[in-house]
């Protein structure tokens, strides 16, 4: 008898379970994708125990007749590609035919359908089996209840994190799809309380309120531009609203939600010098083209995506967010207390219904507490569930869990007045101009002081003078003028191991680029034998060293990433330190030079340069006005 055989299709749904449902989040989004897909305009999802004990998702979609609602859960059942064509013109969420079969696998799942012209029909299913279907009064539209997730594969639940990290997944993911189609009115609702509500009414500003809240939505700045290929769009926050995940950039390729590194990437670029070192804004992306241009068919979670014209894309993005930040960039306003947030009784009801029985007024004070401090997203935690047979399985279902916490930036929306949540985002103003400032004088040799009439400034010195020497090496690094060269008496000489050399060798060219004249000096030595006039005196071994190291770490010399880090490393040796003492006219002749300066507001590393106090605030400091 031969070793091959022909998996049955149980067996094979099981197997493609393992690739498409993962976890809750990943039953949700299956769900609500096909909603979308049926065009609905309107989409509720209710989960208990963070979906693994319940996952209902209601839709006002196209609905099923019985023939559909009983092919839907057969293996390659789609809708949407009937021929291979259609694979390169993809213009929905859902394609591959697997989600239903996949989840009904491994879940008991009911499924209440209407076309709206026949009668409504309603099928249970378990581990991947019709076991009943009837007929059933139900308007147009679909509604689709998944329970006891995983109940017949005991072991993927010890995979599974805490209540807490699986309800995170999911409202990681709503958020994602309201800001994707804010023309549909999205619910969430966790054991019985809303965590998540937009209206559909086609405004993102509305939408950005009610996940990151009104002050974050208010320093978020549109942006947009386009080539004959893309059209490119969106939102971007201010550069003094950060976060300390990546995980805020959202990414959208003709409505679909997908992680993309190269376009993370330019974004995050585009931010250069503007954020400080390991800090990310809030950015939501939206890049509309011909689907000719791009291939959804690359994973079975359909999160990744290749894209066509990928080089005349990134400086496309990378550019508008850039040029957006700098017409609008301002000094920063001295941050101030904030009153706590106030928890309306109603509201404070609404947390008691989303949570357990375990809920106590503290926990609603550490969140709150949580809110006020724009702490992290989700706490992960390090107990994990426990595998076994049904009936450990059905044990552990019901047991109850510790409350749940959430997202800050999206537990605000429950707690910010809901008419402020979906009043009209006021445009950002116009880039402010460099404020005409008297100096006054200097602390701890430190922060210069000045003046004007509406407060007065506190300038870092060290930072001042980084942006300025920055811009000075930055347009030096990136024209080397071969009349700008000075020989050494003594030349330079670096020893580096076999492999190490041959890299430096093929990467000469690159060096020299940013004023690194390198040469082969035999058994893996190089020698410095001039360099440029304008690098800083006493650092200029310093400098190659480092820049040498920068090739040698990246394998791949990128010249423009290169030229930013010499210019940014050669600002910060030359600059002014801190406890360093100016003159009045030093000082102002600093702030003459700032002024000049294409950013005068931060420096090569994101940090800012100036903090304004006003008059306002300070007389509210000492009382003088109420």
């Amino acid at each position: 008898m031969g070793k091959i055989q022909i998996m049955d299709e149980w067996l094979s749904n099981k197997i493609a379970a393992g690739e498409v449902v993962e976890r809750p989040s990943s039953v949700v989004k299956e769900l609500v994708e096909n909603a979308i897909d049926a065009k609905s305009t309107q989409i509720e999802v209710f989960l208990e125990e963070a979906g693994l004990t319940s996952i209902q998702v209601t839709d006002n979609g196209s609905g099923m007749d019985e023939e559909d609602a009983l092919l839907s859960f057969g293996r390659h059942a789609t809708s949407k590609i009937t021929k291979e064509q259609d694979l390169f013109r993809i213009r929905t969420l859902g394609f591959r035919g697997e989600a239903l079969a996949s989840i009904a696998s491994v879940s008991k799942v009911t499924l209440r359908t209407s076309d709206g012209e026949t009668s409504g029909i309603e099928v249970h299913l378990e581990g991947g089996h019709i076991v009943s279907k009837k007929p059933t009064a139900f308007r147009k539209g679909t509604d689709i209840t998944v329970s006891q997730l995983f109940f017949n594969t005991p072991a993927r639940l010890k995979y599974l994190k805490t209540i807490q990290t699986e309800l995170g997944h999911s409202i990681d993911l709503m958020n994602r799809l309201a800001l994707s189609y804010p023309n549909i009115a999205f619910k969430l609702v966790h054991n019985g309380g809303v965590l998540l509500q937009t209206n559909g009414r086609g405004n993102i500003q509305q939408v950005l309120a009610s996940i990151y809240g009104v002050p974050n939505a208010k320093k978020m700045i549109p942006f947009s531009t386009e080539n004959k290929d893309y059209k490119v769009y969106g939102y971007a926050t201010l550069p003094e609203v950060t976060r300390a995940s990546k995980n805020y950039i959202s990414l959208f390729v003709n409505g679909r939600w997908v992680k993309h590194y190269l376009i993370q990437k330019a974004i995050i670029d585009a931010y250069h010098t503007y954020l400080p070192i390991e800090r990310f804004p809030i950015v939501v992306l939206y890049i509309e083209g011909d689907p000719y241009l791009t291939d959804v068919n690359v994973h079975p979670a359909k999160q990744q995506i290749r894209l066509s014209k990928e080089q005349e894309l990134l400086p496309l993005i990378e550019g508008a967010i850039r040029e957006a930040i700098r017409k609008t960039i301002h000094v920063p306003l001295a941050e101030k207390k904030e009153k706590p947030v106030r928890v309306p009784s109603e509201q404070m009801n609404m947390w008691k219904n989303s949570t357990t029985s375990t809920f106590n007024e503290p926990k609603l004070n550490e969140i709150v507490q949580k809110l006020n401090e724009e702490t992290s997203v989700v706490r992960e935690s390090t107990e994990d569930v426990m595998a076994g047979n049904n009936a450990i399985y059905n044990e552990w279902a019901t047991e109850r869990h510790e409350t749940v916490t959430t997202q800050s930036d999206l537990a605000s929306t429950i707690l910010v007045d809901e008419e402020r949540t979906l009043e009209e985002i006021e445009p950002q103003p116009i880039k402010e101009p460099f404020p005409e400032l008297e100096v006054v004088g200097q602390i701890h040799g430190t922060y210069i002081v000045a003046q004007m009439e509406d407060g007065f400034y506190l300038i870092d010195q060290h930072a001042a003078q980084e942006r300025i020497k920055y811009e000075y090496f930055r347009d030096k690094v990136g024209e080397v003028n071969p009349n700008e060269r000075q020989s050494l008496l003594l030349p330079l000489t670096f020893h580096y191991s076999a492999d190490e050399a041959l890299l430096l060798k093929e990467n000469l060219h690159v060096l020299t680029e940013v004023g690194v004249f390198l040469e082969d000096f035999g058994q893996s030595s190089f020698v410095v034998r001039e360099h440029p006039t304008w690098f800083p005196k006493g650092f200029e071994q310093e400098i190659i060293e480092e820049l040498i190291e920068q090739v040698l770490q990246h394998k791949k010399a990128d010249v423009k990433k290169l030229r930013e880090d010499a210019a940014i490393m050669m600002s910060c040796k030359k600059s002014i330190k801190a406890n360093y003492y100016l003159t009045k006219e030093q000082m102002d002749a600093l702030l003459a030079d700032l002024r000049k300066a294409e950013n005068p507001f931060t420096c090569p590393h994101g940090r800012p340069v100036m903090i304004h106090f006003s008059s306002y605030e300070v007389e509210k400091m000492f009382k003088r006005v109420m």
